[in-house]
């Protein structure tokens, strides 16, 4: 059986997420305002395992608190000790629309500044000069940059240092705040729950840790004998 190696693991998990290069945070003092914007929808939603289901779909492996445990299938049709996970959440407005969402993992960055990775989608036409501002339980806000849009929606490739993780360990609600384009004058304002966030983020770096060391320990079993 062909297995992916560990590094080549990382990688994957990079890049279902779209995250190398990431962007670091600016401390911002901007706050958020309120507006509409059109939902994002990737085509992404939770499916249960079929058969038909390719390589590269995703799944929700468990319900952390508001947070998914989303993992990509390495294999079509199954779920796998070795599918690469992340952790998700739908942002909505304060009207219940669904206009970002956010995908999140630890990093494994010795003596990097950032211990944690997350992509960030808003929808098309967001102002991208402004970028992303997100502020803790009101806290000091934190700009973050925009990489590229495509049909999907706008990405934003976020580095996460290990205070802004502890923040949201500590925290109750972080506040997101986009502009559209059309309307720059216009502050949008979601929510992201932080309710779960420690749990889940525990249980996605160690089921990520795990298949990692499944992949490694499988590798050495399957190496031909010299």
């Amino acid at each position: 059986m062909h297995l992916m190696s560990s590094s080549f693991f990382r990688i994957v998990l990079v890049a279902a997420l779209g995250l190398a290069p990431m962007a670091m945070a600016q401390t911002d003092t901007t706050t958020g305002g309120s507006g509409a914007a059109q939902p994002v929808d990737n085509g992404t939603g939770f499916q249960p395992g079929k058969a038909a289901d390719p390589a590269g779909s995703t799944y929700s492996r468990e319900r952390i608190g508001d947070w998914d445990l989303r993992c990509v299938r390495s294999k079509a049709g199954e779920q796998s000790e070795i599918d690469p996970c992340q952790l998700y959440q739908l942002l909505k407005d304060d009207k219940g629309n669904s206009v970002a969402e956010i995908s999140l993992f630890g990093l494994d960055v010795p003596n990097g500044p950032a211990v944690a990775g997350a992509t960030i989608i808003t929808p098309l036409e967001t102002l991208l000069t402004r970028e992303i501002t997100m502020s803790v339980d009101g806290a000091n806000a934190k700009r973050y940059a925009f990489s590229w849009c495509s049909v999907v929606g706008c990405y934003a490739r976020v580095g996460f240092t290990q205070a802004e993780i502890d923040a949201f360990k500590a925290g109750s609600m972080a506040e997101l705040v986009i502009v559209p384009a059309p309307a720059p004058d216009t502050n949008v304002s979601v929510k992201m729950s932080l309710k779960g966030f420690t749990a889940g983020y525990k249980a996605v770096n160690e089921v990520n840790a795990k298949a990692a060391a499944a992949i490694d320990a499988a590798k050495k079993t399957d190496a031909p004998k010299q």
